[in-house]
């Protein structure tokens, strides 16, 4: 979840304001963060594991190419992406359409590109104008590639799982080099800023307040099976962690099972159920209500199966 007037627009325009800003190098050995599926979930606010899914609509429309480069800081070559002209062209459009906003700063209205700095980014820019187009001098919400902010939902999450880990990894006041290794990937997969993993290294560190290593890989899990599926990065992950924990196949079975019953749920699946949850307040759902509900799937994009496992899983609680 994305608040403030990022909020309110898609993944893919997100997407394309992103790689316009930050062009695929041509020519070049190397490659910024940036355009890895890492800096790119980072800088649009959305889940590592939910930016395929954006990138290939993008691919298939042709509006973006793909490349191996190398990373500064990388052990080996990664994926990056760039925008085709047609993708240049979509961008830009955009772009000059979002700067020509008319917004509210300080009870004044101006044009928003007239409030953009010497070489700024336009998702940094946009990070300071909320719903109601009121630009604000502090970021309303920051991405996790940046070293200070607040950041999304879903940036949260990410954060207090690396907290979790180095609360863990702290408890006998070092770090190993195997749990390193595996805060490091983590870190990695999800695009954080090293000053804000400092920050929360040094926080834990301080609090001592170290949770079992069966929590925090429960939480992993958690957190892969948002959408229902786990990736292959997530699986290597977790292979990674289970050695560094010690973690048995037997043991992963069981918090697999644990973590298949309760998942973290995106921002939409956790929208609907709340809503469900509300109707069956009264132990039951009347026909106004199962038709708002129809109405709400139907908007949400929620299956009938889907609804039927939340509902079933509630009336389950109550029993």
């Amino acid at each position: 979840m994305v608040d403030g007037y990022l909020g309110t627009m898609t993944t893919e325009e997100r997407m394309l304001l992103h790689l316009y800003d930050n062009p695929l190098p041509e020519g070049h050995w190397e490659a910024p963060i940036a355009i890895t599926q890492a800096g790119i979930s980072a800088a649009v606010h959305v889940q590592r594991k939910h930016v395929p899914r954006t990138l290939k609509r993008l691919e298939s429309r042709e509006d973006l190419v793909t490349a191996q480069r190398h990373i500064p800081g990388a052990r080996q070559r990664r994926r990056v992406y760039g925008l085709t002209p047609s993708g240049k062209l979509r961008a830009g459009e955009l772009r000059d359409r979002i700067l020509s906003l008319v917004v509210f700063k300080n009870d004044a209205k101006t044009k928003l590109g007239q409030l953009r700095g010497g070489g700024q980014l336009t998702l940094e820019l946009l990070s300071h104008l909320d719903e109601g187009l009121v630009f604000h001098s502090q970021p309303v919400i920051s991405p996790i590639s940046n070293p200070e902010g607040i950041a999304s939902l879903d940036a949260q999450a990410g954060e207090n799982l690396v907290r979790r880990m180095l609360a863990r990894a702290w408890e006998d006041g070092k770090i190993t080099k195997d749990e390193q290794q595996l805060i490091t990937e983590v870190v990695d997969f999800l695009g954080m800023h090293p000053q804000r993993v400092r920050r929360i290294s040094d926080e834990a560190r301080r609090q001592q307040n170290a949770p079992p290593p069966e929590d925090v890989y429960r939480d992993m899990l958690r957190q892969a099976l948002v959408d229902g599926q786990i990736i292959e990065d997530e699986i290597a992950l977790l292979k990674t962690m289970r050695e560094a924990f010690g973690i048995d196949q037997a043991t992963h079975n069981e918090l697999l099972s644990q973590a298949q019953e309760d998942p973290v749920l995106d921002e939409i699946s956790a929208t609907y159920r709340a809503t469900l949850v509300t109707a069956l307040e009264d132990g039951m759902i009347t026909t106004d209500e199962d038709a708002m509900l129809n109405t709400l799937r139907a908007k949400l994009g929620i299956t009938d199966n889907k609804h039927a496992t939340m509902l079933a899983e509630l009336l389950d609680r109550d029993d």
